[in-house]
């Protein structure tokens, strides 16, 4: 079976600039313009204002910062990447000293999760009781 390939829309040169010249005159939002005309393209719409020379119509996000705010962005994003290695790394012995438990389990047939709180003659290792 065929799968139907999408509908290609073109529009005519005109109706391009009448809906750029709709959204420099009313101050619709290029959101509110391919709704209006059921546009489907994300960035059609702001191809058609490049085209025509309008790109003032198309928002700049400005981002404005103290000095200390870079710095500090890139000193938490290096902190969290020390973080993430030594977690790896402890994640790694933690699972190599299971490993070497399950292995002195089955060695010495027994649980010594489950007796590490006592020594051989049964008697608590902690000092305390």
């Amino acid at each position: 079976m065929l799968k139907e390939r999408p509908k290609l829309v073109k529009y005519s040169l005109s109706f391009k600039r009448e809906v750029v010249r709709e959204i420099e005159q009313e101050g619709l939002s290029h959101l509110e313009a391919s709704r209006r005309y059921g546009i489907k393209g994300s960035s059609t719409i702001k191809k058609w204002i490049v085209k025509f020379g309008k790109e003032h119509l198309i928002n700049k996000v400005i981002r404005v910062e103290m000095k200390g705010e870079v710095n500090q962005q890139k000193r938490l994003e290096a902190e969290l990447r020390r973080l993430k290695e030594a977690y790896a790394e402890l994640s790694l012995k933690h699972q190599c000293a299971e490993k070497v438990i399950e292995l002195a389990n089955e060695e010495l047939h027994m649980d010594l999760k489950k007796n590490f709180g006592t020594d051989v003659s049964g008697t608590s290792r902690d000092s305390s009781q």
